[in-house]
């Protein structure tokens, strides 16, 4: 079982760290002096990470989701 977490430890650093080096790659690309871009740009690039995020965020809690409800609040 350890040998599960050692190698999920290794391999959720190196990601990160990759994940956070492309992001700040991409907000280089803010800089109006080097680039043009439109809000529209902005927004579609904005929109896809944030889709991604959600993916995330889903696979990690997916296994918290199970078995419960959907129920609206009275």
């Amino acid at each position: 079982m350890r040998d599960k977490r050692e190698r999920f430890v290794s391999l959720a650093e190196a990601r990160t760290d990759k994940a956070i080096t492309a992001m700040r790659s991409l907000a280089k690309l803010g800089n109006r002096r080097n680039y043009e871009y439109s809000d529209r740009d902005v927004r579609k690039i904005l929109k896809a990470l944030d889709g991604e995020m959600k993916a995330l965020r889903a696979a990690f809690s997916e296994s918290a989701q199970e078995g419960t409800r959907f129920r609206l609040d009275p």
